[in-house]
């Protein structure tokens, strides 16, 4: 009997010494002893596989193990463009704004600003991409002004920056859209009788933005509005100006467009 209660206290001393074991263990680094450019390789690899987290983990690691170099600095953009694939802006620019405090005379800050617009401007619509029937001028704005700044930023600063080209024509897309915005909202107002909001909407993207296809339509939302109010002069002044700027307009023999198709659609 005695042989035995000795027994049993054996084994649970033996498997309490286990559990200990199993909790004090600490998890095994399998990158401990790669090189730095075998991590970048591996991150690499694991982004341009679909594997974002485990990519930004090692570069992550990539930027501890070699702070103060170059490598590490390419491993923190690396990072944020990695977060920007994987559909996680908000990471993306907090990585970036860290990249642009630590290295202000970094000779990739065009990229790291290039880098921004794009995760501010997150969206695959009109030119770049989708064929989606919502399009920018639909949604928040905040983002895309924010984008847009950034953009400008790059091409004040680094105008022949391989970046540049590119940041010039997102930059115009934002501006067709921001018009939009507001004829969107003035199409609302007018729709509803709210004339004198809407003529408020449709002169502001008459005063702010130039050359946005939007501004035919914010002319027309100013001659119907002025008309539906009875202010026949600023109607008449309206349709001038709108007949001086697009001669072959259908807006004032059709009316409003009921097409689905977006205003950047060129197919």
């Amino acid at each position: 009997m005695l042989l035995s209660r000795l027994s049993a206290v054996s084994l649970c001393v033996a498997a309490a010494t286990v559990v200990l074991q199993g909790c004090s263990s600490t998890p095994v680094d399998n990158t401990a002893g790669w090189s730095p450019n075998k991590l970048y390789s591996e991150a690499r690899d694991e982004r341009d596989a679909g594997n974002f987290e485990k990519a930004i983990t090692l570069y992550e690691k990539l930027e501890g193990r070699a702070a103060g170099t170059p490598l590490a600095q390419q491993a923190q953009l690396d990072k944020a463009y990695t977060h920007y694939k994987a559909g996680e802006p908000a990471q993306a620019l907090a990585a970036l704004d860290r990249f642009t405090r630590l290295h202000p005379a970094s000779p990739a800050m065009d990229y790291a600003i290039y880098l921004k617009g794009l995760a501010s401007f997150n969206d695959n619509l009109g030119l770049f991409g989708s064929l989606s029937r919502q399009d920018l001028s639909e949604r928040d704005q905040k983002a895309a002004k924010e984008s847009f700044e950034a953009f400008r930023e790059l091409v004040t600063r680094f105008p022949d920056s391989r970046y540049s080209p590119d940041a010039r024509d997102r930059m115009t897309y934002i501006v067709n859209s921001l018009a939009q915005y507001e004829v969107h909202v003035a199409r609302y107002y007018h729709s509803r009788g709210a004339h004198l909001a809407a003529i408020s909407r449709a002169q502001t993207a008459l005063t702010d933005y130039t050359d946005a296809p939007a501004l035919e339509e914010a002319l027309f939302i100013l001659v119907q509005s002025y008309d539906a109010l009875g202010m026949t002069t600023l109607r008449d002044d309206a349709r001038r100006v709108m007949l001086a700027s697009y001669p072959n307009s259908t807006f004032l023999t059709q009316g409003f467009r009921r097409s689905n198709d977006p205003w950047w659609k060129l197919w």
